[in-house]
């Protein structure tokens, strides 16, 4: 409903409403809106509505409070328009929003723009319409015949941009707009317009007059002499017994199921013309999930219905629950015997999942379990199918969802569970734009807010979940045992240093890995390889001179990828092809050093030329169905070798896996952050667990230049709580979360001199207020430029039992504020991390 001028009222009338309202910008504040008097019955917190902002701009918003007081520094503008009947919104929502906003460092707006489905924003179309009082038979000017065509149609109607590129043929139609613009003819404007499209399918059904058996009948003698309509009005009784059941007729019949190989599309057409069929279009799902389906009982061994018991009783206790399952124990049994126990309680249920990988194999088999009452949520989503889940969620007829971090976003309003799989993942951290929250930390606060419980469940805990639960603040569940059959793989090392001593190993591959995969293919079982690197070759080099192709935005040295023959920056996607001489010393040596896994498939290619081998990283999966089509093949063993990077890490679940070769462990253990071990191991065992899930027992084979590294002892005993323990005592040492919090300062600019002296008064103003806070730096990052802005860092630990994290962070913000406001620099952008993995 739109607000007409007569409806404005007297601002100091004393009934007034005015509303704040929460707008997609990142300015820390609420904006304070007047509701028409149209408006005033229907308004409610937590809807969408459409604002002006600015001089020219049009904003979605939501509603966050009503009042009746008027803003005392501006007067307040007029709502345009409501966009919901109801609230999109509850006030959970709300509370979790601001809590994001405070704990993280961002503002609300920034929230809710992340938290919205981009098809419940609001998008503007270019519009053009014909000027009020124009005749063109009246005017000076002369108007070519295309100007002509245009403003004939514009006599009945408003057309958009694109309606108007169709209606004259043409690509390019602004000379024709300026032209028509110029001669007062037209108007041009912008109109507001929502993304979300219902998805919508094509039915027919008979006229109303003919659902009578004497009209058929009558009908029916009509068209003796026309066998192909007569054939599909019997197609459709057929299909629709109408005086049977009258009501179905209603529903009437997808179009296309009226046509089979003798009935053709213009019958059908020719019976719609002349109002013997209706046609009309039919809301229908995007998620094509069976009815309910709970007919397939989950059978729990004896171990996992104790682990299933000792989570029920960890809850009484604790809001939240640590499982500890070794890899192929069967936590996603215990997960759905939980999640139908919450669901028959009446609860909604949040189940988590790192990445989209995951939710292939896991979702085919919930599905069938759940049926209807389940939706999926995931960025590989279109814009309309995020928008469904989340009206299914809002309206109550999705109780149960399965998605990736942005979920945590979701409108529910009767969680009763959530379930964190793989809670140890960095992919839970959101990294850019923000907020750049953690969804598995968000996840406690939502328990909170709900009164829900929270299972976290990992091969592989993360250090700070683990003290949690040692600590006591969660319950801790133990699942030792491999489901059924299966045993833990055997560890084997293959030893580069020696291999590469005696010249055995072949390019990337060492003797003995390859031996493996040799056996493993004659036994007709499948091979997972693992490098944590796409492309071919990390870097390029001019074997003469020494010459490295860098990027022209970032200081890094460009990735090349054979299949594209370009040479990319993985940062900002500058790309270059590879010279065939060197730009420098015109040498023709130029080397690739290094390897990822583009390199590792070719190389597999030679050394098995007859086996079918596939990769998955971020550039075979771009599109939708690029997990789906890669992971089938492989379930199906139409594929033999599956090489990729930490895709292949997470949860998949294959019968006939028997071997996992791991590359490049040495620089997953040494690279430069504190985390690197816990990240080496945790990526380690959990590749290793995607071998031998079944009665074969795997191998894995870790190709390594110190195999008597003390992390790989760890990883051959499965000793997955000595390891922690062992972090604890390094973090504690050195503090380290969990025994502080950490807050990254990222400074940016295009001039380099600017960013320094940014971060160098900044740190100085802050050392000066936060004396008893460790503050390390400022000093440039390992990539010092991105998209041609420098960097520059500094790291704030703030002890756990330091107390006052709020003003801390406070002075962080405060400090931010008053350093920006000195004239040259206020275009250098400031950026919170708050928690940063």
């Amino acid at each position: 409903m739109s607000a007409p001028e007569a409806d404005l009222f007297n601002p100091a009338d004393q009934d007034t409403i005015f509303v704040e309202i929460v707008l997609p910008v990142p300015i820390a504040r609420l904006f304070t809106y007047r509701v028409p008097k149209v408006m005033e019955a229907n308004v409610k917190v937590g809807q969408r509505v459409i604002v002006p902002f600015g001089q020219k701009k049009i904003l979605t918003g939501i509603v966050v409070t009503l009042h009746h007081e008027p803003p005392k520094d501006y007067e307040a503008k007029y709502i345009l328009e409501l966009l919901d009947e109801h609230e999109v919104i509850y006030t959970p929502q709300f509370q979790l929003y601001q809590w994001i906003a405070d704990y993280y460092l961002c503002t609300m707006g920034e929230v809710v723009n992340a938290a919205l489905p981009s098809g419940l924003k609001l998008s503007s179309e270019s519009m053009v319409q014909l000027k009020p009082g124009f005749d063109m038979d009246d005017s000076d000017f002369d108007f070519s015949e295309k100007e002509r065509i245009l403003l004939a149609r514009l006599k009945s109607d408003t057309l958009s941009y694109s309606d108007v590129s169709k209606l004259l043929g043409a690509k390019t139609i602004y000379s024709i707009l300026k032209s028509l613009s110029s001669k007062d003819a037209i108007i041009l404007f912008e109109q507001v317009k929502e993304k979300f499209r219902p998805k919508t399918e094509k039915h027919v059904r008979i006229h109303p007059e003919y659902v009578n058996k004497k009209s058929l009948e009558v009908l029916f003698e009509k068209f003796i002499s026309k066998p192909k309509q007569e054939a599909v009005l019997l197609k459709y009784l057929q299909e629709v017994p109408v005086f049977s059941h009258p009501e179905l007729n209603q529903q009437g019949l997808h179009k296309s199921k009226l046509m089979d190989g003798e009935i053709s599309a213009s019958s059908v057409d020719t019976l719609i013309k002349n109002n013997v069929l209706e046609e009309f279009e039919v809301i229908v799902p995007r998620f094509g999930f069976p009815d309910n389906i709970h007919d397939h009982p989950v059978l729990l061994s004896e171990t996992q219905e104790k682990a299933r018991n000792e989570i029920l009783k960890g809850f009484e206790e604790h809001t939240a629950t640590l499982l500890h399952g070794v890899t192929g124990s069967g936590k996603t049994e215990i997960y759905i015997d939980l999640i139908r126990k919450a669901m028959e309680g009446g609860s909604q249920v949040l189940y988590l999942l790192p990445e989209i990988a995951l939710t292939t194999q896991i979702v085919q088999r919930l599905k069938k379990m759940f049926g209807s009452d389940m939706g999926v949520y995931h960025s590989k989503f279109s814009d309309n199918e995020r928008v469904e889940v989340w009206n299914g969620v809002l309206t109550g007829k999705l109780r149960f969802v399965v998605g990736v971090r942005s979920s945590i976003f979701l409108p529910f309003d009767n969680l009763g569970l959530i379930i964190v799989d793989e809670e140890h993942d960095p992919s839970y951290k959101q990294h850019d734009p923000a907020p750049r929250y953690h969804a598995r930390d968000v996840a406690m606060v939502i328990a909170q807010i709900h009164h829900a419980k929270v299972l976290l469940g990992s091969a592989t805990p993360s250090v700070e979940s683990y003290f949690q639960a040692k600590s006591g603040k969660y319950g801790f569940v133990n699942l030792q045992e491999r489901f059924g059959e299966a045993q833990l793989p055997e560890i084997i090392f293959a030893d580069l240093s020696q291999e590469k001593r005696r010249k055995t190993n072949k390019g990337e591959f060492s003797t003995r890995l390859l031996n493996e995969i040799k056996e493993v293919l004659k036994k007709n079982e499948q091979v997972i390889l693992f490098q944590n690197r796409r492309g071919y070759s990390p870097m390029v080099q001019c074997e003469d001179c020494n010459w490295i192709p860098k990027c022209i935005n970032c200081s890094v040295s460009l990735t090349y990828h054979q299949y594209r023959h370009a040479m990319i920056c993985h940062y900002c996607g500058y790309r270059e092809e590879l010279p065939k001489q060197c730009p420098t010393c015109s040498s023709k040596r130029i080397l690739t050093l290094g390897y990822g896994t583009e390199k590792l498939e070719e190389e597999l290619k030679l050394h098995f030329p007859e086996t079918t081998i596939q990769r998955m990283d971020l550039d075979t999966t771009r599109s939708r169905s690029g997990y789906e089509n890669i992971l089938e093949g492989f379930e199906s063993g139409k594929t033999n070798i599956l090489v990729g990077t930490q895709m292949v890490t997470k949860g998949l679940d294959f019968d006939r896996v028997s071997l996992v070769g791991v590359f490049d462990t040495d620089r997953m253990m040494h690279f430069p952050d504190f985390r690197s071990y816990e990240r080496a191991f945790q990526l380690i065992t959990q590749v290793s667990g995607r071998a031998g899930r079944r009665a074969t027992k795997g191998k894995v084979v870790l190709q390594t230049a110190d195999p008597n590294h003390l992390l790989f002892r760890y990883v051959i005993e499965n000793n997955v709580q000595g390891f922690l323990q062992d972090q604890l005592v390094d973090r504690q040492e050195h503090f380290y979360p969990p025994y502080t919090r950490l807050v990254e300062i990222i400074f940016k600019h295009a001039d380099k001199k600017v960013v320094v002296e940014v971060a160098d008064r900044y740190a100085r103003e802050l050392k000066n207020q936060l004396k008893h806070v460790r503050i390390l730096g400022p000093g440039e990052p390992m990539i010092s430029k991105i998209r041609n802005e420098h960097l520059m860092n500094i790291l704030v630990k703030i002890n756990r039992d330091q107390g006052k994290l709020h003003e801390i962070k406070h002075t962080l913000t405060h400090t931010a504020t008053l350093v920006l406001q000195q004239k040259e620099y206020r275009s250098v952008r400031i950026v919170f991390d708050v928690d940063p993995v």
